[in-house]
């Protein structure tokens, strides 16, 4: 394995190429101050603007660049956003970093992907990735489990780092006089079943006092020259929207803080998933004490406190036990909320155990 670089005076500096490293997630896994790691900044994808902060796709990602660049790092750290990448580019990848002496580690955020109706592309990929890395992350003991009995592998378990700057974690909730739930279709994603958890809210909704619904989809999912358009479920929101206590915002993708506001402005975020396996969405919620429900598929309940109802891609929706959850989170009021001061211990922790596995696979 290649040697990190070092000084007599300082901890070796360790380089990671991670993928992508302009992720909110990966940047959090940093310490706030120095601490001996240093992540290259992604490489700006073909075509992309100078002033862009895209990263997708991911640079990192091709042998070439690895084969022009193995020099200015020491580990190889993926995350996310090799959708694209077919078993044997990936293959390719792994191959290209073993002729260069570097480590390969990698976090599995999903063991489905939310993006792919079909497992088995994702399957394959995490048949060459899991097996060929020096190192593996994952964020709840269910998720490194699942690893151990497929590939026989031990995944390191650590949390999900803060997804909202501390200062607006810090930020008072506003008081309101009404239990407002929300359902964000986004723009529909394969992993969402949208309608059923919507009409199931609607009737728990009017049985509420001072409770309403307020579900939002992205415009795109409205025009019928985009390719995610979906009349069906559009019109069957529209009927919905006719209901006392029910509102269909219709609107373009929001940035960070219009996303924080709108979180926010919610009592209780329901998940419409079928599947899955964690979410950063959920953790935006608990660094704004937005409580949510979400499905038993995946592990999301192991992720962070919430309420759970059952909805899966094979058993459909359990409307009665997404009832209860409802019901649950109005007697219960505000949800558990993260505190500055917890969510900077914590990326302190998961910055150090990093730095431990970075230096473990240097080795």
């Amino acid at each position: 394995m290649a040697e990190p670089s070092s000084s007599a005076s300082s901890p070796r500096q360790i380089r990671v190429a991670s993928v992508p490293a302009g992720h909110v997630y990966v940047q959090h896994c940093s310490a706030s101050e120095p601490d001996g790691v240093r992540r290259l900044k992604d490489p700006r994808p073909n075509g992309a603007p100078s002033t862009s902060q895209r990263w997708w796709p991911p640079v990192m990602l091709e042998p070439e660049w690895i084969a022009a660049h193995h020099r200015d790092f020491d580990v190889f750290h993926l995350h996310f956003g090799f959708d694209a990448q077919s078993p044997a580019q990936l293959a390719a990848l792994v191959k290209t970093l073993r002729r260069h002496g570097k480590p390969l580690v990698y976090t599995v955020h999903d063991l489905r992907n939310p993006h792919q109706r079909d497992p088995s592309a994702h399957d394959a990929a995490l048949d060459v990735v899991v097996p060929a890395a020096d190192g593996l992350i994952t964020l709840t003991p269910g998720a490194a489990r699942t690893i151990s009995d497929r590939w026989g592998r031990t995944a390191t378990v650590l949390p999900h780092p803060h997804v909202i700057e501390l200062p607006r974690i810090a930020r008072p909730r506003p008081e309101r006089a009404h239990f407002r739930v929300g359902v964000h279709a986004k723009s529909v994603r394969p992993n969402m079943s949208v309608s059923p958890v919507v009409r199931v809210l609607a009737e728990t909704v009017a049985g509420l006092p001072e409770a309403e619904l307020q579900v939002n989809i992205h415009r795109d999912v409205t025009d019928p020259a985009s390719a995610n358009h979906a009349p069906q479920l559009v019109r069957e929101l529209r009927e919905l929207a006719d209901q006392d206590g029910v509102t269909l915002v219709v609107h373009d993708y929001f940035d960070d803080e219009q996303l924080w506001d709108y979180l926010t402005s919610l009592d209780l975020s329901v998940l419409p998933y079928v599947f899955g396996t964690h979410s950063g969405w959920l953790e935006a919620c608990h660094d704004l004490g937005t409580a949510v429900a979400a499905p038993d598929c995946g592990f999301y309940a192991q992720q962070r406190p919430c309420h759970t109802y059952g909805h899966t891609q094979d058993g459909g929706l359990d409307g009665e036990s997404l009832h209860k959850a409802v019901l649950a989170a109005f007697e219960e009021g505000r949800a558990p909320r993260a505190t500055p001061r917890h969510r900077t211990r914590e990326r302190s922790h998961i910055a150090a155990a990093h730095r431990a596995l970075y230096t473990e696979v240097l080795q």
